[in-house]
This record gives structure tokens, sequence and C-alpha cells, in this order.
């Protein structure tokens, strides 16, 4: 007698999603989107993409971020470090004036305090914004650009930085110590830059 077993059909996680590298933003879609923010008072919502962007944290490892990993006494800091959850190895980066600003005014209309999460989440449940209400505010912000979702995501904002410093540069070693990996090979696949680099190149040759 033949036995018939029945499986479950699954459809694969990334049916219809395009997967792979997520683009970084473009210099004219920050000061767009920052102008828009501040528009509207979306003090959190400011806060959050300038931090997220200076960082270049993980989403994990930005929504899990404390007051007092950004800030010395009542004033946000220059300078941060924070410890990767995947890698468990500290990063640190700077924090520029605007940023600090946003992050300023931010913290002190939720009224934080040191042992607050920078992110606190507005779900009873969780104690900070989670990774996925973070990746949901990041489309919000990047269909209000016009862009297009299946091309951005929440590591659009841990490469955004990397990529601007490293074509301003060309220091790979700079851009793998702000971003903590811990093998160069692993920044030279995560910039994608042999193919930037040849792009650059092929429209800067006339034929």
């Amino acid at each position: 007698m033949e036995s018939i077993s029945s499986a479950v059909h699954r459809e694969p996680w990334n049916k219809g999603k395009v997967v792979g590298q997520k683009a970084p933003f473009k210099l004219k879609d920050i000061w767009a989107l920052r102008l828009r923010l501040q528009m509207e008072s979306r003090v959190r919502e400011l806060a959050l993409f300038n931090l997220g962007l200076d960082s270049k944290l993980r989403g994990c490892d930005l929504v899990s971020t404390k007051v007092r990993d950004i800030c010395h006494g009542d004033q946000v800091a220059s300078r941060a470090m924070v410890k990767q959850h995947k890698t468990q190895r500290p990063v640190q980066f700077e924090i520029t004036a605007a940023t600090r600003e946003a992050v300023q005014k931010w913290i002190k209309q939720a009224r934080l305090k040191s042992d607050d999460f920078v992110f606190p989440s507005r779900i009873h449940a969780s104690p900070h914004l989670g990774t996925r209400q973070y990746a949901r505010i990041l489309e919000g912000w990047v269909e209000e650009l016009s862009l297009d979702p299946a091309e951005y995501g929440t590591h659009s904002m841990r490469r955004t930085k990397a990529t601007l410093i490293y074509r301003r540069t060309k220091n790979l070693r700079a851009v793998q110590l702000l971003l903590g990996h811990s093998k160069l090979e692993s920044t030279v696949r995560y910039l994608g830059i042999e193919v930037d680099d040849a792009l650059e190149i092929s429209e800067q040759t006339e034929i």
C-alpha cells in the first residue's frame, strides 16, 4: 500500500520582491525629505532619519539605542559608540550638528531619560520601536519621495553615508571601520564599489 504524504505548500518569502543590495539615498532625496519633515514638524521622524544616516547602524541597533548611548549629560554628544548586536563589536560614529539638534529636540519633546530608548515604541508590548515599524516608516519616506519602495529598505540608510564617504575619499579602510565590518571584503561587497567604479570610469571615457 502506497502512502501519500501531503506537504503544505509555502510560497517563497521573496516571491514578488526585489532582493539584493538596497540603493543608498541621493543627496537631493536626503535634503528633500529633511525639508518636508521639518516643515511638517515631524520631530520624531526627523530625529530617526538623521540619526539613522549619521550612525550607519543596522536597523536592530538603531531602534535599540538608548539616550545614554548618544548623550553626555543632558546634551547629545558629537561622537558616540554602540555595540552591534550581530557582531558584538563596538562601532563609533560622528553625530553632526543638524542631527544633534534634531535628536535633542525629540528627547526634550518626548521627555526621555538617560536609560530610556531614544525611539520608544507606541505599541504597549514593545519597549522600543521595532525593526518592522522602522521599515514601515522608511517605506513611507520612500513613497513621499516618489521613489520605488522595492529598491529601498532600512539598509539604504546604513549604506547612504558610507557610500558618499567612499565616493569622496576612496578610503575603503575608513568605511570598513565606520560600518564595523571585520573584513575589508565585506565592505567591498556591501558597497558594490567594483560596479560603481566601472560605471564611473565608463562615463568618463569618450568614444
